[in-house]
This record gives C-alpha cells, sequence and structure tokens, in this order.
C-alpha cells in the first residue's frame, strides 16, 4: 500500500485549518418574484379558466411557465349565449372569483387577463357577425370590471389557434430546452414533435418546417427560446369526430 507524500499531507492539514478558521456567513438570496397570468380558453363547448405563473427566469428571452390551476366555467360555451349576450359575464363571475382567491391580492392588477374564443366563435362570425361582436363586447365589459388586468378577448384564427397547440405539446415535452445537472436551463438538441388535432368538424396536423422558404403565406413564425420557428398547419376538414361517428352509424346500419 502507497503512502501519501509528506507535503501532500501538510497541505492538505493547513487547508483544514484555514478553512475552520475563516469566519463566513451566509448570504442571502433574493427570492425570486412569482407573477402570474390568465388564459380564459372559451372553446365549442366549454370555457375553462387557466391560472399559469413564472418567475423572472429567461431561456433565451423567453419565459419558463408553468400551469398553476384551472376552473371549468359552468354552463355551455360562450357562443351560445348568441341570442342573450348579457347572461355570457355572468357565468364566468364563479371562475373569475376562484382566481381571486388562488391569486395575491397585490398582484391581481399586474396579473394579465385574456381571453381566446375559438371554432364555434369562428363559425359564429362567420354566418352571424353581428351577434360574435355583441358577444365580444358582452365579455369585455364583464372582464374589464375583473381587478385583473384585462388584455383583450378575440377570436383566434384557425392557424394560430393550432400554432398555440403545437408550441404548448412540443413545451411540454421539452423539445424547446431542458434543465441540465446543475438546474440551468440549455437547449435540449431534439426536434419538434408534428400535432395532429382531431375536432367535431375537422382535423388539423401542424408541423414545423425544415426550410424557411418553404413557409407558406398562411403559416406562423414564432420567435421562441432564441430560435425562429416557422409552423405551418395542414387543413382535412372530411376527417372529424362527427365524419367518424357517422361512417361508424351508416356500418351498424348496413
Amino acid at each position: 500500500r502507497e503512502l501519501l507524500p509528506p507535503w501532500l499531507v501538510i497541505v492538505a492539514g493547513l487547508t483544514g485549518i484555514v478553512l475552520l478558521c475563516v469566519s463566513t456567513k451566509d448570504v442571502p438570496m433574493a427570492p425570486l418574484r412569482t407573477k402570474y397570468g390568465i388564459i380564459l380558453d372559451a372553446g365549442p363547448s366549454r370555457a375553462i379558466l387557466f391560472i399559469y405563473q413564472w418567475t423572472t427566469t429567461k431561456a433565451n428571452k423567453t419565459g419558463v411557465i408553468r400551469g398553476c390551476s384551472s376552473c371549468p366555467v359552468q354552463g355551455p360555451g360562450v357562443s351560445s349565449y348568441s341570442d342573450s349576450p348579457q347572461k355570457v359575464g355572468k357565468s364566468l363571475e364563479p371562475c373569475l372569483n376562484w382566481a381571486q382567491n388562488e391569486i395575491p391580492a397585490e398582484q391581481h392588477s399586474q396579473t394579465p387577463l385574456y381571453l381566446g374564443a375559438t371554432a364555434s366563435m369562428r363559425q359564429l362570425n362567420l354566418t352571424q357577425p353581428i351577434l360574435s361582436d355583441g358577444l365580444l363586447a358582452a365579455l369585455t365589459v364583464a372582464l374589464k370590471s375583473s381587478p385583473f388586468s384585462f388584455q383583450g378577448a378575440r377570436i383566434l384564427s384557425s392557424p394560430d389557434e393550432e400554432a398555440f397547440n403545437w408550441v404548448a405539446v412540443n413545451y411540454v415535452l421539452e423539445n424547446f430546452f431542458k434543465y441540465d445537472w446543475q438546474g440551468q436551463l440549455v437547449p435540449s438538441g431534439k426536434g419538434m414533435a408534428g400535432v395532429l388535432s382531431v375536432g367535431e368538424t375537422s382535423t388539423q396536423l401542424t408541423s414545423q418546417l425544415e426550410e424557411e422558404d418553404q413557409a407558406p403565406k398562411e403559416g406562423v413564425r414564432l420567435q421562441l427560446y432564441g430560435q425562429m420557428h416557422s409552423v405551418y398547419t395542414r387543413q382535412c376538414p372530411c376527417h372529424s369526430t362527427k365524419q367518424l361517428h357517422r361512417r361508424l352509424l351508416s356500418l351498424l346500419i348496413q
């Protein structure tokens, strides 16, 4: 068995004495301030209020968020109130009151609140734009009366909606970034996943275009986590849950 050189033992001993003798004190770290945001997803069958939270930590100038909690709005989707828009604000009150209890009171005025309406409101806007405008106006009045920082209520286009779905899926899969062994945010090095969204009236396939010059005019460009992404959605109007249901009924009848 080999013995350690005497000089190495002496150096190690002196180092230990210095570490024990030098006075130390803890340096308090300022806690990262938590911020909140509210999204009202006004879908075809119902609306859901989502609360998200984040800190000042960013990955290449893009925030890192996480879902906090959600509140399903009781009743049908907002488009069902087209004949009585004055009632749509009342339907949101329980979830807005719930959100006030979930988010610290001192942050209510700094919490952004968005509403995005999707397929049913797009259809209503095409067929009866006056009713659609009346509903959005009633929603705006109701949400402005909340203590949160209302940022707008709008009908999302189909490409925008599917682009948001694409971002959400790849974010959850950690395809944009990941945490290394030190807890630091680093690029994940993985490719982006495509998203197949099967709805009641159509199916959408959303994916990233590899070549920049392939991006069609109706595509969506997104600057996320230090990289530019060109996202395109292909519509398949004849493939939907309703169409599958009709085909199944037809087979059963035959």
